[in-house]
């Protein structure tokens, strides 16, 4: 189950990485920019492959070794999601891949995962969350890289999930907007930008089950994903 007082604790020490972060910002970038007049947040570097996100709201994620049974684009919250049914290839195994591209330069990562929340209990009249924890996994290909994300039950009146969350950036991936905010700054002193997807995983489980038994399958489906994104809509940022 989660705990509140380390919930509590966590927003707290987001709080002040958020503020430490902001400072830190002015002092390399604000005060510059006030002397010269060249504010670099009035026009941020174009997102270079912001076409190819666009494309994955219209027709879903190729995931290698997993066919597409379904796909559409779902409104969740204020956004449009890509919600795509994929099936194992030889398995009876589907899974329900949500994903949520960047769709223009001002576009940021804020509350998808509290909007989820919202849909699920709009849809199936509860979204229980239990068994929560913090998981990462490594990514090999394109390149090698490790993603943060979030996994936990979610039970609902007809039926029980493993979910998978975490925005997937060119370097990796992480659940709180906070990274990929500190990595489009800094991307942004070198005129480029961080692009992004935030991505959801739905794998029906048992009701009530332990999430355990699915950490597997999950973070197998979660590598494939990343590494599909990384290779067509989220190019290496940098050196």
């Amino acid at each position: 189950m989660i705990s509140l007082s380390k919930f509590l604790k966590e927003s707290q020490w987001n709080q002040v990485v958020a503020l430490l972060l902001l400072l830190l910002l002015f002092a390399i970038g604000a005060v510059p920019g006030y002397v010269t007049g060249k504010w670099q947040w009035k026009q941020p570097p174009p997102i270079t492959s912001l076409k190819a996100l666009k494309e994955i709201r219209n027709s879903g994620l190729t995931v290698p070794g997993w066919q597409t049974v379904e796909q559409v684009q779902q409104e969740i919250g204020e956004q449009k999601w890509s919600l795509q049914v994929i099936k194992k290839q030889d398995s009876p195994i589907q899974a329900v891949l949500l994903l949520l591209p960047q769709n223009g330069p001002m576009d940021q990562p804020e509350v998808e995962w509290t909007e989820i929340q919202g849909w699920g209990k709009l849809r199936w009249r509860k979204w229980d969350v239990a068994q929560y924890r913090s998981a990462k996994f490594t990514v090999k290909q394109p390149r090698e890289t490790q993603v943060e994300a979030k996994f936990f039950r979610a039970v609902t009146q007809k039926d029980t999930f493993a979910v998978l969350q975490w925005y997937a950036l060119p370097h990796g991936g992480n659940p709180s907007p906070l990274r990929w905010f500190l990595a489009d700054q800094l991307a942004q002193w070198r005129r480029q930008r961080v692009p992004w997807v935030g991505v959801s995983i739905m794998i029906p489980m048992e009701p009530f089950g332990q999430v355990e038994k699915i950490w597997p399958l999950a973070e197998s489906i979660g590598q494939t994903v990343q590494s599909a994104l990384m290779a067509d809509s989220l190019p290496k940022v940098g050196n």
